[in-house]
């Protein structure tokens, strides 16, 4: 009996250590643990062993002479200081999460050769807020005397209001960028007191990037006050968005002065422009040219910018004045648009409105597409259409008289009593005492009830005022940076 007792109890501590032999002590695994890691383990019990993102960061080069070269790209917020002279080399991005701030008085310089740009992806902010007396200076890095057209790139942000667009593009010119989203209030920064010159550089034949380029931007960024001057292509352009802006200059331009694509429906009062007779682009160069896409498709959003005080002065001074035989319209307003324009002067273009295409045409037909209260001037047609489509002549004619709207047309650039307009060194684009553009504005309209429109008495865009004195330059070609 003592025997079997044994026996078994030796048998049991055998049976025992087989099971913790076959079953060993529990042990926690290890791994990371957090989440905003790049090899982040959900399963981990045990913290080890985390790798995480190197935030990417420009690379300056003191050059001397108190100029810094900035290029690559960040991840995390970098000040352009007015105490230096800063010179972009390349495409220089500002990506998601980033802001770049520019201070007021600041010389920012684009390299020529290796086509500098600046590029703010979504999500990234660029805050140049200059003064009327300290604005912020984006221009050539030749010197005075030797710049041209497309020195460099120029400024292009990228947003993620809506635009119209199957997919989100990249946007045009070369950049890695692209742009869209779903958020009409999106906010890319501001651009105040700024003047972009020499820009437009091409990547490639017909790529461009224009002045200042805007994909998708949406209305909680400011822009106001902006002076595009020499620029190699457009010296604006909206790709969908919603942005806003206020007291736009576009100057001495190489191909439109204001492009409007893909769905962009935001709002802008007090513009003006002015051109060089003998600058104009192979593709025909515009003041506005207006499409809701390349292909006119009916794609919501539509294009609907809505634009009040206005003043487009073309190439031609006087009916005598040679020009450029690229030069075309002052609006050409095509491919299914629904361009709205109020309370503007458009003076010196072969031909006057344009409104081409019968998409377009009968989105002038049901009240979409809105011309009123504006005034053309000095223009060898005034009025046009092409032929063989559902509006003629006449038809656009009848439209653009249509009682209340108090469109009209003047023969002469001398009619709109406009002190110096035309002059390329000093231009005053102040009416004159007794013009007929010191009255005439009506507000009342639908778009322009918004609140961002402030209600003024003239048409175009100076009454008494000249909101570009002080902080705009008329002959940026031999000012010394």
């Amino acid at each position: 009996m003592t025997m079997n007792l044994w026996k078994n109890h030796t048998l049991s501590l055998l049976m025992l250590g087989a099971v913790a032999v076959a079953m060993p002590a529990c042990k926690k695994k290890e791994g990371c643990t957090d989440a905003a890691a790049l090899n982040y383990d959900a399963d981990a019990d045990k913290d080890c062993c985390c790798e995480y993102a190197t935030q990417k960061e420009f690379t300056v080069t003191d050059l001397g002479s108190n100029v810094k070269q900035v290029e690559g790209e960040t991840d995390v917020d970098f000040t352009f200081t007015n105490g230096t002279k800063w010179l972009i080399k390349g495409f220089l991005y500002v990506n998601s999460g980033a802001t770049l701030t520019v201070q007021p008085g600041t010389i920012v310089k684009g390299d020529k050769d290796s086509k500098g740009t600046l590029i703010v992806r979504r999500g990234g902010k660029l805050n140049a807020d200059g003064t009327a007396s300290s604005p912020i200076v984006f221009t050539s890095n030749q010197a005075p005397g030797a710049r041209s057209y497309g020195d460099w790139g120029g400024i292009v942000l990228c947003g993620r209001a809506p635009h119209n667009q199957p997919s989100d593009p990249v946007i045009e010119g070369g950049p890695d960028a692209s742009f869209g989203g779903t958020d009409a209030n999106d906010n890319s920064g501001i651009l105040r007191y700024v003047r972009i010159e020499f820009s437009g550089i091409a990547f490639q034949p017909n790529q461009e990037i224009n002045g200042l380029t805007m994909g998708a931007v949406g209305r909680g960024t400011t822009l106001d006050y902006i002076q595009v001057s020499y620029c190699g292509d457009d010296s604006y352009e909206w790709f969908g968005g919603t942005v806003n802006a206020k007291h736009l200059v576009a100057f001495r331009g190489w191909d439109d002065d204001f492009d409007q694509d893909f769905g962009w429906q935001g709002k802008v009062q007090w513009a003006v422009s002015l051109r060089d007779p003998a600058i104009a682009d192979q593709s025909s160069s515009n003041g506005f040219e207006c499409d809701n896409d390349a292909a006119g498709n009916p794609a919501s959003p539509y294009s609907q910018g809505t634009w009040s005080n206005v003043s487009v002065f073309g190439p031609l001074a006087t009916s005598g004045t040679s020009i450029n035989s690229l030069y075309k319209r002052a609006l050409h307003l095509r491919r299914n648009t629904q361009t709205r324009v109020f309370n503007s002067v458009f003076a010196g273009y072969p031909t006057g409105l344009y409104i081409d295409g019968n998409s377009t045409q009968a989105n002038a037909t049901n009240g979409d597409l809105m011309f009123r209260g504006n005034v053309i001037a000095g223009m060898t047609t005034a009025l046009d259409v092409p032929s063989g489509q559902n509006w003629d002549q006449a038809a656009l004619t009848t439209w653009f008289n249509t009682a209340g709207w108090n469109n009209m047309v003047m023969a002469n650039n001398s009619d709109l009593q406009v002190a110096d307009p035309f002059n390329l060194n000093a231009p005053s684009f102040r009416p004159n005492t007794g013009s007929p553009l010191l009255a005439g504005a009506d507000f009342s309209w639908s778009p322009l009830t918004d609140s961002f429109f402030t209600p003024v008495p003239y048409r175009g865009a100076f009454g008494g005022e000249d909101w570009t004195a002080g902080w705009a330059n008329w002959d940026p070609q031999n000012t010394v940076y």
